[in-house]
């Protein structure tokens, strides 16, 4: 397999001839029906231009790039479509509202082409793209649970003294945001669960900017290299991260009261092996830096304080033991 060719110039290149060919079919004036079929022929053989080129950039592409490329490609196709047929169905026509309609159209088909000048150009990028959205996904989950706050202020009081300096910020900046009532009743066992869940998801979050880093490291070595091997483990990476958000979800879902105290310990675990299989799969391709295996030591770190916390909380929790117990 190929690497991908460069699409960004090429599509910019075409980007750039639209807005010509789009004042054919509007200029705010009734065109003759013979100019208008003339401007009409013009668009269409652009479109078919756009379509051979969008073919031409997906050779190499994985399935990330592909979406992204076939993506930008249906929004300036449909919107196109659209303003063809009511350019079409308003020509002659006295209605008003429907003439106004087209400026509206074309500033439909200008915003898609600026939107295909912004395709990833490579698997690189598209898959670093994908990656950035989950840690946006992340960062609102760690939001959620920096709202979280204990039953009354004197266990808030109590509790903050045995968080770090970080966590007391954090706490700080909660109370003022958060004025619902859900989340708002923790118990003082439940809280620390929920600070040292906070701290896995933050550590997280350092894990996957890293590994985002990594992988942009790798860019000059992606039309250098075997690029189907190259392609599946940067898919592969992509796919393992976001199996982690999902644990991550998981995590916040399950720290409203009463805490799921299996959900966290089965989202922590696998947590844990992705990461694991995440640094095998980045070592594959030569990209695992310092940076990258700190940020997943200090991880496993705060998973195993959070593990050996929900450890505890079974071994004192009635209701748990309970459910442990085997009746022969």
């Amino acid at each position: 397999m190929h690497p991908p060719l460069s699409n960004e110039s090429s599509l910019a290149t075409w980007t750039c001839d639209w807005p010509r060919i789009v004042g054919m079919l509007w200029t705010g004036e009734t065109p003759e029906v013979k100019a208008l079929e003339e401007n009409m022929a013009s668009y269409f053989n652009m479109l078919q231009g756009l379509l051979l080129l969008s073919h031409s950039s997906t050779v190499g592409a994985g399935p990330t790039l592909c979406s992204c490329i076939h993506a930008s490609i249906k929004q300036v196709v449909d919107s196109s479509f659209l303003l063809m047929k009511e350019s079409v169905s308003s020509y002659g026509s006295n209605n008003k509202k429907q003439k106004l309609s087209i400026p509206q159209l074309v500033g439909t088909v200008w915003e898609a082409c600026s939107a295909l000048k912004k395709t990833p150009p490579t698997n690189i990028t598209a898959i670093g793209r994908a990656m950035t959205q989950l840690a946006v996904s992340m960062k609102d989950v760690l939001r959620e649970m920096n709202e979280l706050k204990p039953a009354s202020s004197e266990v808030a009081d109590e509790f903050s003294v045995q968080d770090s300096p970080e966590g007391e910020s954090k706490s700080d900046d909660s109370d003022d945001s958060f004025g619902g009532d859900l989340g708002n009743d923790l118990s003082p066992e439940e809280m620390k669960i929920a600070h040292l869940t906070t701290d896995v998801v933050s550590e997280t979050l350092v894990v996957i900017k890293e590994l985002i880093r990594s992988i942009t490291s790798l860019l000059k070595q992606e039309s250098s290299v075997d690029n189907a091997t190259f392609v599946a483990s940067l898919e592969r990476l992509l796919k393992l991260s976001q199996e982690i958000g999902l644990q991550v979800d998981e995590l916040g879902a399950s720290l409203y009261p009463p805490q799921e105290i299996s959900a966290l310990r089965a989202a922590t675990k696998k947590i844990s092996s992705t990461i694991d299989e995440t640094q095998v799969e980045l070592e594959k391709l030569k990209g695992c830096s310092e940076d990258f295996v700190k940020a997943c030591t200090g991880l496993r770190s705060s998973l195993k304080r959070l593990e050996d916390e929900l450890d505890h909380s079974d071994a004192t929790d009635p209701m748990s033991r309970m459910e442990n117990l085997v009746i022969e």
